[in-house]
């Protein structure tokens, strides 16, 4: 029971830097992924990131975005579906264009560059939702462009991706093959059975978890449409979080959401979220840092400023208020649990070295702990 003791470290210290960085004014999010740096191999080596943490980070993550989409307008999000398109196209080439050199500057081969750049276009809106959440900005003109986006720039990501692994990954040796057109129509078709589950599905689940001898029928059901959605949305090559979130919208559209919402809020946040957050810092290591420390500084300040730069431009482009868009681009800054995802399935492809493997990893979780700081700056000149 091992895990046991490692759960009560985390929720204590998750609980105690959370609370310590909201009384200095910054988001608790920020304490919390300061405590996987802390606890894991980057100082303390107290936590590793085995089995348990995984998969409670997982089920953190599903949540976290089941509860984004259960609170997001519906209107909204397709009031501002086109201003969304623009960020995340923006917020994807921009970042690709710029970081390819920098791999070149340093010494990456042609492959390795494009690959680099592919790992920083991603978005992992995740993190960016929970200090949002905590701001009040979920629901709002900003809010809903960033969510939507995430939605476009997760597709972007899955789409470049299968392209390196299947063309680039066989020069390098691996025998990995995505069939691209079998890809694309599978995720077109679970974008358009969304739809069907939001008309029929999620109210039948609804009527059904009412009628249950259960006091949380309601939320079984809601939990088994968010797991069944996010496992679908991962066998297509999706990221689980996007069949989440959706699965939260369809929730929203039926008269159990507040009950679903107050029962499945305080068991996310109470367990399992803190271990998603402490997961990210726990892929940090400092050993070797010395000698890429120049690569992860430029890696770190282009990764963040492309992303600020492109998908804000987006924002500005699509009509919204310079402030507007400086929160849209901060917005989507964060890599997080996506870029990570990527670059460990470019590694094991060997689209990375050994090399400069170590020095991306710490490059994304610099992006990650940035992109709170840079919300909650931009924020204050927000007035909704």
């Amino acid at each position: 029971m091992e895990f046991l003791g490692t759960l009560v470290i985390i929720l204590i210290t998750t609980s105690l830097f959370g609370h310590l960085a909201s009384r200095v004014g910054i988001p608790a999010v920020i304490g919390q992924l300061f405590v996987g740096i802390i606890l894991g191999p980057a100082l303390l080596n107290w936590v590793h990131a085995n089995d348990f943490i995984h998969i409670f980070s997982e089920i953190g993550v599903i949540i976290l975005m089941f509860i984004a989409g259960l609170e997001s307008d519906l209107t909204l999000l397709k009031k501002y579906l086109r201003p969304s398109i623009i960020v995340a196209l923006l917020g994807v080439l921009i970042p690709m264009v710029l970081i390819y050199p920098v791999g070149i500057v340093f010494g990456l081969t042609q492959f390795e560059s494009l690959f680099l750049s592919v790992i920083f276009a991603a978005t992992s809106v995740s993190i960016s939702v929970a200090v949002m959440k905590e701001l009040n900005l979920l629901d709002s003109k900003s809010g809903s462009t960033v969510l939507g986006a995430a939605v476009v720039d997760d597709v972007l990501a899955v789409v470049l991706l299968s392209i390196m692994v299947s063309l680039i990954g066989t020069k390098a040796g691996t025998d990995t093959q995505i069939p691209l057109a079998l890809t694309f129509l599978e995720q077109l078709i679970y974008f358009a059975a969304i739809y069907f589950v939001m008309r029929f599905i999620a109210p039948l689940l609804a009527r059904l978890g009412t009628k249950l001898l259960n006091p949380v029928g309601p939320t079984i059901m809601a939990m088994i449409l968010c797991f069944g959605m996010a496992y679908i949305a991962n066998l297509i090559g999706l990221s689980a979080v996007i069949g989440a979130f959706f699965a939260g919208i369809a929730i929203a559209q039926t008269h159990v959401a507040h009950e679903v919402d107050q029962s499945i809020e305080p068991i996310g946040y109470a367990i399992f979220i803190p271990v998603f957050f402490v997961s990210i810092g726990l892929s940090m290591s400092l050993a070797g840092i010395e000698h890429d420390l120049l690569l992860i500084i430029v890696l770190t300040i282009v990764a963040t400023l492309t992303k600020l730069l492109g998908a804000g431009s987006g924002a500005k482009w699509a009509g919204f208020s310079s402030n507007e868009a400086y929160l849209v681009g901060a917005g989507m800054v964060s890599r997080g649990e996506m870029a990570l995802i990527i670059a460990q399935i470019g590694y094991q492809s060997k689209l990375i070295s050994d090399d400069y493997y170590s020095a991306i990893i710490t490059a994304i979780i610099l992006t990650t702990l940035l992109a709170p700081l840079l919300l909650k700056h931009a924020a204050r000149h927000i007035n909704y």
